[in-house]
């Protein structure tokens, strides 16, 4: 393993179509892992990171592929992510393991709706990043305008290191603003790089590039600040330090730019890789220790009656500590569990055992593997930076892997919440054995796929981030298992939440021929705000011990026991704030199942009180049409209960955003397409809950009481 200042571990992250995977195959092909670059439509054989028959077939990434290079005697691991909303996770996943990243923008399109969930995830893990602004010879190619999106919409500080020579179909190379060189690419596939003199069209606009470069620099260092005062010439070995440690502490965002599809620019972005993102040594990660140690000195220090702070301790990337690192995917194979593996500490061996923090087990490592896209390569150790995976692992995503001596805990993984559900059943009996392995290798897989039953039916609903996500699920299950399936509607993921104060006063009372059941609550259900971070509080009000502190724990849990079903529509209940006040209790009748059993029904009971109201999923929507179908688009959005929230137009195209209920949107893209004349796309992620109007609520009740009942009648 070489030195860890020269490894780097990057993600390639953008919108859908902005030309992640074609920027990944051209790396694999100018550092030598390729020796013939394939595309992602056209030739049959699909991209290398998309190794999947779907994605070949479908022209998308559907999982994130791992893969590593060398490229200047440096070591960089690679992650190819998908860019659809869908498969969010793949990409939140693989940036909470990664180190820095690399933020592929289009030259028309600018920062679309992804771009924006991707940025946010980066800024949720602090992972530094380059943005490369892609496809510089398409028609309506704009560095200039794409570069002003980056400053106003992801509210970063872009910093050009390059201009374009030329545009569309014009596009030549680039001007390195550092080294102040014109850089082409020539070859068949742009392999040899030429150097040359700024040709004299572009002297002009290059000198004042550069000093608009300088002058952003200058904010973060002293001596570059004195330079320019002097009006002294600066040399690019005093620019590349300063620019490092800017990106580092994402106080700015270098862009470069190119053309993948052409060829052009893709070496230079992996100089800059090694040049301005962090390895390994330049990150700071921290763990929570969960030894008794530790948490006792953290409740020793803790004011009274508040609760201790975790104990965090830094990780050091040396391999001679002992282990630390995170699971941080899992794929499900015949031969056993195929688990990704970020090491953050220490060194990981095959053949020797770790423990698991989260279950407190002690797993043998097997075998261990390199991974490229879908091939693999047997090694024996791995160290401290580095990304790996093991055969044959039990555990699940997210989880920690401590060596001897050590007993840390890392962040988890953020997981959004689904806000679509379908049922789904075998057509054939014989296939329900393969159905529940199939559901269960993804629910394993994929922390946003949710496998559920509906007690009352019986049948299996499933739930996911959108529809092309239990679309993609179902169509392997099809292929893979060879099961048929039959798939309900989809259904809107509703909520429930209160709208008014209630007060309770409730007693469960019951006795029988011994000892009987006695608990009495009393206290105040309040609504929280519509966006709300938490979905439930509860708060402990009762003073002299009017209830005993054991009991207090069993009314908490029976109130959370009464959220997943709502008594509107048997849908979770959220937003909701119990204050428990008084209450009294039994010296031989009260017990923990008492007050829980209390706390359940007094939940049910308050909330019928409490004039719920139905919360719907509210999307957000950005279309992408022809300007002569702008009133078609707009006034079709409207229809459907969408708020146009703004408008724009791109070298003939409109770009539409607006706030749509998911529950209007279900059959949109064969709408949109048949609207369009098929020139129309769209992309459409989770925005947040909003109360559904109140002649709708309605509706939307007696049809899903109405669907339970005919189930219940179907089931008997």
């Amino acid at each position: 393993m070489s030195e860890l200042s020269k490894i780097r571990n990057i993600g390639i992250s953008a919108h859908i179509d902005s030309g992640k995977t074609t920027l990944t195959e051209r790396i694999l092909y100018y550092s030598g892992r390729i020796h013939r670059m394939q595309e992602v439509k056209g030739d049959g054989a699909g991209a290398t990171m998309d190794y999947m028959e779907l994605e070949k077939e479908r022209g998308i990434t559907i999982t994130s592929a791992c893969t590593q290079v060398e490229w200047e005697d440096h070591v960089i691991n690679v992650i190819d992510t998908p860019g659809h909303v869908d498969f969010t996770v793949e990409v939140e996943r693989s940036l909470r393991v990664l180190d820095g990243a690399v933020l592929v923008l289009c030259s028309v399109g600018g920062v679309q709706s992804q771009s924006l969930t991707v940025d946010r995830q980066m800024k949720r893990y602090r992972i530094p990043r380059i943005a490369f602004i892609n496809k510089m010879d398409r028609t309506g190619a704009n560095a200039a305008n794409v570069i002003n999106q980056v400053r106003e919409k992801l509210g970063v500080t872009p910093l050009p290191l390059q201009l374009p020579m030329g545009a569309e179909s014009r596009f030549q190379g680039v001007i390195d603003l550092v080294q102040m060189q014109a850089v082409y690419f020539d070859g068949d596939n742009g392999e040899q790089i030429r150097r040359e003199a700024i040709p004299a069209d572009y002297a002009e606009e290059a000198k004042a590039a550069r000093h608009q470069m300088l002058e952003t620099l200058s904010l973060f260092s002293d001596a570059l600040m004195e330079a320019l005062l002097e009006e002294r010439e600066v040399s690019a070995a005093e620019i590349i330090p300063v620019i490092r440690e800017a990106t580092l502490s994402q106080d700015v965002t270098p862009v470069m730019m190119g053309t993948a599809y052409k060829n052009k620019g893709v070496q230079e972005l992996l100089d800059a890789v090694l040049a301005y993102l962090p390895s390994p040594l330049d990150r700071r990660i921290e763990a929570t220790d969960l030894s008794r140690k530790a948490q006792d000195l953290a409740a020793a220090e803790a004011p009274e009656g508040s609760k201790p702070e975790p104990v965090k301790v830094k990780l050091e990337p040396k391999p001679d500590l002992p282990l630390v690192c995170m699971a941080f995917k899992i794929i499900e194979e015949q031969f056993g569990q195929l688990t990704f593996i970020r090491i953050y500490q220490g060194k990981i061996v095959k053949g020797e055992t770790y423990t698991n923090t989260r279950t407190g087990k002690r797993v043998r490592i097997g075998r261990l593997v390199r991974m490229h896209a879908d091939q693999r390569e047997d090694i024996d150790r791995a160290d401290a930076g580095d990304i790996v995976a093991a055969v044959g692992v039990d555990c699940a995503s997210g989880d920690t892997f401590c060596g001897q001596g050590v007993e840390y805990a890392l962040e988890s993984i953020y997981v959004p919440d689904p806000v679509i559900r379908l049922s789904i059943e075998p057509l054939k009996r014989d296939g329900a054995d393969k159905l529940s392995k199939a559901l269960e290798r993804f629910r394993r897989e994929d922390p946003t796929f949710r496998v559920t039953t509906d007690e009352e039916t019986g049948q299996t609903l499933i739930a996911g981030m959108g529809q092309l996500h239990l679309e993609v699920y179902v169509e392997r299950i099809r292929r893979e298992y060879k099961v048929e399936c039959l798939v309900g509607e989809p259904r809107v993921a509703y909520r429930e939440c209160p709208t008014r104060e209630v007060e309770f006063n409730f007693k469960h009372k019951k006795q029988t021929g011994g000892s009987g059941q006695y608990a009495h609550v009393v206290g105040r259900l309040v609504p929280l705000p519509e966006d709300s971070p938490v979905p439930y509080e509860f708060e402990n009000a009762v003073f002299g011990g009017r209830i005993p502190k054991e009991y207090i724990a069993p009314v908490d849990a029976g109130f959370q026991r009464a959220l997943p079903k709502g008594p509107l529509c048997e849908c979770e209940v959220v937003n909701v704030k119990m204050i428990l006040e008084d209450g009294s209790y039994h010296d031989v009748d009260s017990s923990e199942m008492a007050f829980n059993i209390c706390g359940f029904n007094c939940m049910r009971d308050t909330l019928k009180k409490a004039g719920l109201a139905l919360l719907e999923p509210i999307m957000t929507l950005e279309v992408e049409a022809p300007t002569e179908f702008q009133g078609s688009v707009t006034g079709h959005i409207s229809s459907k209960r969408g708020l146009i929230t703004s408008s724009e137009v791109r070298q003939g195209v409109g770009v539409f955003k607006a706030e749509v209920p998911l529950a209007t949107m279900f059959d949109y893209a064969n709408e949109l397409r048949s609207m369009t004349q098929g020139k129309g796309s769209f992309t459409m992620e989770f925005n947040r809950y909003k109360q559904v109007p109140k002649s709708l609520q309605e509706d939307i009740v007696t049809r899903r009481r109405a669907e339970k009942e005919e189930k219940l009648a179907l089931a008997r």
